[in-house]
């Protein structure tokens, strides 16, 4: 496993495992079965509802915890932004079983984003999050937050796949030292990636697969990412990216891939803006 070192120095492994709309009932199993495949960087969310799901599969691996790198997520806080916050986080510890996260970040930049950030920077500072970030901040969000605060976001997880590959979000960020995490980096399959042309003859020239190469992709840009499997041969095979190159030739013909637009949603969207703003976790 190779590793990035985040400007606070804390080290996180480059090639994780994500379970967005892994169900509750399935998660503890998944997660199980990605431990013992050999992931240690584990992505949740309190949005995700499988935070206790889990913490029971960290609590029963029997894997020490300073081997695992646990990150979750802030949903959107009502005011007051910065006592609920802190509030956010002692539930997500408290159904992960643990007394810190490797990883904290802002899920949305939306609602009283910096009396969040500002108790988050508490929490970093305290030792229940050793690192905090953001996700799905733009360029402009993301310079606000870091000039105007004390500490500047370690990680900004955001959507990145060889359609829309972020080409200035990255510059930006190394260029302030923030760590780039991709979501989505499969695309869900949208655009037939999994059988796209170009994305198939570099896999077949590497004996790879097409997941391979663009976590391999991703991997030679220096980009953290998360790929989601609840089948333990994909899981074994997103995480064998390793043993392999990929050549300046094949790196531009999937950076000719790019559409700069998203597959999901627009952030910049007023209708998406409302009904992310307003939607909140339920208990």
């Amino acid at each position: 496993m190779q590793h990035v070192t985040l400007s606070n120095d804390a080290r996180m492994p480059i090639l994780g495992f994500g379970v967005y709309r892994i169900p509750a009932d399935q998660t503890e199993r998944a997660v199980t079965q990605a431990l013992e495949a050999g992931y240690r960087l584990l992505d949740t969310a309190a949005r995700y509802g499988n935070e206790e799901a889990v913490g029971h599969a960290i609590k029963n691996s029997g894997i020490p915890r300073e081997e695992l790198f646990v990150t979750t997520k802030l949903w959107v806080q009502d005011a007051p932004a910065q006592d609920n916050t802190r509030r956010a986080l002692e539930t997500s510890l408290a159904k992960l079983g643990l007394d810190h996260v490797d990883l904290y970040l802002m899920h949305q930049p939306y609602g009283d984003v910096y009396g969040q950030w500002r108790a988050m920077e508490a929490a970093n500072r305290e030792g229940l999050a050793r690192a905090i970030g953001v996700a799905n901040f733009y360029p402009d969000r993301l310079l606000d937050l870091i000039l105007n605060n004390e500490i500047a976001p370690q990680v900004n997880q955001i959507e990145t796949h060889p359609y829309f590959q972020r080409t200035a979000d990255h510059a930006l960020m190394r260029e302030h030292r923030v760590q780039h995490q991709s979501w989505g980096g499969f695309a869900e399959g949208k655009n037939d990636l999994f059988t796209h042309p170009v994305l198939v003859g570099i896999g077949e020239a590497h004996g790879k697969s097409v997941a391979q190469v663009v976590l391999r992709w991703l991997i030679q840009r220096d980009i953290v990412t998360i790929p989601k499997s609840v089948n333990p041969d994909r899981m074994a095979q997103n995480i064998d990216v390793f043993d392999f190159q990929l050549t300046e030739e094949q790196t531009a013909a999937i950076a000719a891939l790019d559409s700069g637009t998203t597959l999901f949603f627009d952030h910049h969207d007023p209708e998406k803006v409302a009904w992310l703003s307003k939607s909140r976790l339920e208990g």
